[in-house]
């Protein structure tokens, strides 16, 4: 998950099927300060809502120094593009490791709601960690059938932060979402 307003239709809706476990991992996010605080958002939004099955929460890590040393290989690259399909990957590749060591069926990304984030791309991703890792990658388009309207209003009715940029430097300071 990157933030609890993209997580909470996921939450939501993955909930009614799945035992979910968060693994919030997010070198990207940028200052520390805005990564604690998508931290403190996320971990709320899972204690105040009602699911069917539980969900956890696992931090895993500020290692903002492994995200730089990629993006600034693709610094010059376009918002929603290279860099950001990089960065995809490298949190996703953490995620299946994690599900991979704990054994989950399945893991996924949160981040397919967005309908500035390219699922295909995502699902490509995904498809390939399956194979070099061995975990089964659920593929989604969360945007779809009305997914980020469902969004935007479970944000609403929990009051979550929505913050005006993806995460990274690069974005901010482009503020693309």
């Amino acid at each position: 998950s990157c933030c609890a307003p993209c997580s909470s239709y996921c939450l939501e809706y993955l909930s009614k099927y799945f035992k979910i476990t968060v693994v919030y991992y997010n070198p990207n996010i940028f200052p520390l300060e805005e990564y604690e605080y998508r931290i403190s958002e996320q971990k709320r939004l899972i204690e105040s809502m009602e699911t069917k099955y539980p969900v956890k929460f696992v931090e895993g890590g500020y290692e903002v120094d492994i995200f730089t040393n990629i993006a600034k290989k693709l610094a010059k690259e376009p918002e929603g593009g290279k860099r950001c399909f990089a960065c995809y990957g490298l949190r996703l590749k953490k995620t299946a490791e994690y599900a991979k060591t704990y054994n989950f069926a399945y893991f996924t990304t949160t981040l397919s709601i967005s309908p500035l984030k390219d699922a295909t791309k995502l699902n490509e991703i995904g498809e390939a960690l399956e194979k070099s890792i061995g975990v089964p990658y659920l593929f989604s388009d969360f945007k779809k059938k009305n997914g980020y309207k469902r969004s935007t209003q479970l944000s609403k009715e929990y009051n979550l932060y929505r913050q005006d940029y993806c995460g990274c430097s690069y974005s901010k300071n482009n503020r693309v979402c």
